[in-house]
């Protein structure tokens, strides 16, 4: 997919950053896709398109540290508003081209 097109696991990973807030960093994104998609990913798979998705300016990151006062610091994804402009294009795209094949995708046809 060219530089201004999503692949799909991008799109996936931005619309998993949407339903998951402000507690979005890598690892439980890649639990949330794979809950949700059914597909196998792994958390390195996620982090690698994750920065894809920053280096693009489609999401942006922060880091934090723990509230608790124990572990490491987390690096958390939001979708920036070029990221939210993306994706609306993106779902415009896909309902224009779904438009009128319900009914070539019921069973037994």
């Amino acid at each position: 997919m060219g530089r201004d097109g999503l692949g799909e696991l991008e799109h996936q990973t931005m619309l998993a950053l949407l339903r998951m807030g402000e507690e979005a960093y890598t690892a439980p994104i890649a639990e949330e896709l794979e809950e949700r998609t059914g597909r196998r990913t792994t958390v390195a798979a996620v982090y690698i398109v994750l920065r894809r998705l920053e280096e693009k300016g489609l999401v942006a990151s922060a880091l934090r540290e723990p509230e608790s006062g124990g572990g490491r610091d987390r690096r958390y994804f939001e979708v920036t508003e070029e990221g939210m402009a993306r994706l609306r294009r993106a779902r415009d795209a896909y309902e224009s081209l779904w438009d009128g094949l319900d009914t070539l995708l019921e069973p037994g046809r």
